[in-house]
C-alpha cells in the first residue's frame, strides 16, 4: 500500500542535507578542480551532475535541469569535456561529497545506524520506476556503491534527483517556467524583492524584468512582487504534487523498514544540520 503523502515531505527534511555537502563543503568542488577544471565552483556543478547522461548536448543538459537561465549550461556544456570524461566527473563529485561527509558525521560514520541508514536507503533509490525521470534514470545506470558511507550519498542523491524530476513534472503542469520557479521559490522562503534571490540574480536585468512582468500578467505576483492569493496557490500545488510524485521510492519499503530508515537517518541529519552541511563547521 501506497505510504501517506507525509512520507516523501520528511524523507526529504531526512535525506536533503545529505546531498547539501555538494553544495556547501569544499571537498567536492576540490575534487573537480583537481581534474583541471577552472576553479569557479559551476564548471564542476555540471560536470558532476551531468556525468550520468554522458557527453549530450547543452540543449539536453539545460532541459533536464530545467531551472537555468538561458545559455547558462552552454557556458559549460560540452566545454568542460575537453578536459575531463563524465566518468572522472562522477568519481571526483562522489569522492568529494564522501570525504565531506565522513569529516562531518566523524564518529557516525563507522555505526550500524548508518551502515543500515545506507542500505535502507539503497533499497528504496532503486525501488521507483524511471519512466520519464531523466535525471533518476541516468544515476540508476550506475553500480551501487558498498562502502557504507558512500552508499548513503549515492543513495540520497539518487533520491534528490528522483524528486527533482517530478517537481519538473509539477512545474510543467503549471506552466511555471525554471526562472520562474526561482521568483516563487524566493517569495516562498520570504525573499523580496525575489530577483535578489542568489539563483537568479545575476542574469540580465532585462530577462529578470521580463519574467516578473509575465507573473504579474498571469495574475501570481502583485504590483509589488509578491504572492497574490493565485499566486500563493500554484506554488502550493506545485509542493503537494511534488510531494505526491516523490512517494514512488518509498513504497519500496515495509512499514518497520521505513520507520527503522527515520530513525537511523535522524541523527545524521542532525549532525549535518548543525553544520550546515559545510565541513568547514564540523
Amino acid at each position: 500500500m501506497p505510504h501517506p503523502k507525509p512520507v516523501a515531505r520528511r524523507m526529504f527534511e531526512l535525506t536533503e542535507p545529505i546531498s547539501l555537502v555538494n553544495f556547501f563543503s569544499p571537498e567536492p568542488n576540490d575534487a573537480m578542480t583537481a581534474l583541471g577544471l577552472r576553479d569557479n565552483y559551476w564548471d564542476g556543478y555540471f560536470a558532476g551532475r551531468s556525468a550520468p547522461l554522458g557527453r549530450v548536448p547543452a540543449e539536453v543538459v539545460h532541459a533536464a535541469f530545467y531551472n537555468f537561465g538561458p545559455g547558462e549550461a552552454a557556458r559549460h556544456i560540452p566545454r568542460v569535456w575537453e578536459t575531463t570524461t563524465p566518468e572522472a566527473a562522477h568519481a571526483a563529485r562522489q569522492q568529494g561529497c564522501v570525504a565531506a561527509l565522513r569529516k562531518i558525521l566523524g564518529h557516525l560514520t563507522g555505526t550500524p545506524g548508518l551502515a543500515r541508514a545506507a542500505d535502507l536507503l539503497a533499497k528504496a533509490s532503486t525501488s521507483a520506476p524511471t519512466n520519464g525521470r531523466v535525471m533518476y534514470a541516468g544515476l540508476r545506470t550506475l553500480p551501487m556503491p558498498e562502502e557504507p558511507v558512500t552508499r548513503l550519498w549515492h543513495a540520497a542523491n539518487m533520491l534528490r534527483e528522483h524528486r527533482g524530476d517530478g517537481h519538473i513534472v509539477a512545474l510543467v503542469s503549471e506552466q511555471v517556467s525554471g526562472t520562474e520557479s526561482h521568483v516563487l521559490s524566493a517569495l516562498d522562503m520570504g525573499i523580496h524583492p525575489a530577483e535578489s534571490f542568489g539563483r537568479i540574480h545575476h542574469l540580465p536585468q532585462a530577462y529578470l524584468a521580463e519574467v516578473m512582468d509575465g507573473l504579474r500578467d498571469r495574475g501570481l505576483l502583485d504590483a509589488d512582487g509578491r504572492f497574490t492569493d493565485a499566486g500563493r496557490a500554484t506554488k502550493d500545488r506545485i509542493e503537494a504534487l511534488t510531494d505526491a510524485l516523490a512517494e514512488a521510492p518509498y513504497d519500496g519499503l515495509e512499514p518497520p523498514e521505513l520507520d527503522e530508515l527515520v530513525a537511523s537517518l535522524e541523527p545524521i541529519t542532525q549532525r549535518l544540520e548543525e553544520t550546515g552541511s559545510n565541513s568547514e563547521e564540523a
